[in-house]
């Protein structure tokens, strides 16, 4: 399943403007906080499809039975340029676990890059719903190889993933190496470079975030 959360009005459409506009998105402040802002709606929407139970709880006055999360998610983010959007879903789900996985294109002089994996933090994922972060979802191969890495850490119950940009071409590729993923979009675009970069999208999410980096 594909939600394109730009389908229908509302303030993300105005996040989503803003990221990608030259104009502004060199304040990087600003950049981070609507990437956050992103990943707080998608947590919004994302609760919507998890499993409630009813709890009672004590008020001043009496009882009052409130449904509640009947399992907190895990909230996995690939370094660093997910870390944004992570914090925006962390602070809706702030009981929830957390993965840190290192991932990132290791480019060749030829012009082609690997996608590396050095580094994973993260809890037991056995029967757990995991929610990975990842701004740019442009071929897909990060993303992939990062669940089938996450997978030695247990089979969750469900995944879903947030990105405020997709590709079309990376979410086929998703979708046949992962079908039961989910993937919610801040918006999606059709064209990806020769080297893998999104079009129109933003840029380097990490950059615009961060500062920019020597090429690994």
């Amino acid at each position: 399943m594909v939600i394109n959360l730009s389908e229908k009005n509302s303030l993300v459409n105005n996040w989503i403007s803003e990221i990608r506009d030259v104009s502004i998105q060199t304040d990087r402040m600003r950049f981070r906080r609507n990437l956050e802002r992103i990943g707080e709606v998608a947590a919004y929407e994302i609760s919507k499809t998890l499993t409630f139970e009813d709890r009672e709880v004590q008020t001043p006055l009496g009882i009052s039975v409130c449904k509640v999360l009947a399992d907190q998610p895990v909230l996995g983010t690939i370094l660093r340029a997910g870390v944004p959007l992570h914090h925006g879903m962390l602070n809706y789900f702030d009981k929830a676990d957390n993965a840190f996985i290192s991932a990132y294109r290791k480019h060749h002089r030829d012009g082609s890059f690997e996608i590396s994996l050095e580094y994973v933090s993260c809890p037991d994922l056995t029967d757990r719903v995991l929610i990975l972060c990842d701004p740019m979802l442009a071929t897909g191969s990060s993303l992939v190889k990062t669940i089938h890495f996450l997978k030695d850490e247990g089979v969750p119950k469900s995944i879903h993933v947030v990105c405020a940009i997709a590709c079309t071409v990376g979410i086929e590729y998703v979708r046949r190496e992962q079908p039961g993923v989910t993937i919610w979009c801040g918006d999606i675009d059709d064209e990806l470079t020769a080297k893998g970069y999104i079009v129109p999208g933003l840029g380097d999410a990490g950059d615009l975030s961060y500062g920019t980096k020597q090429q690994q």
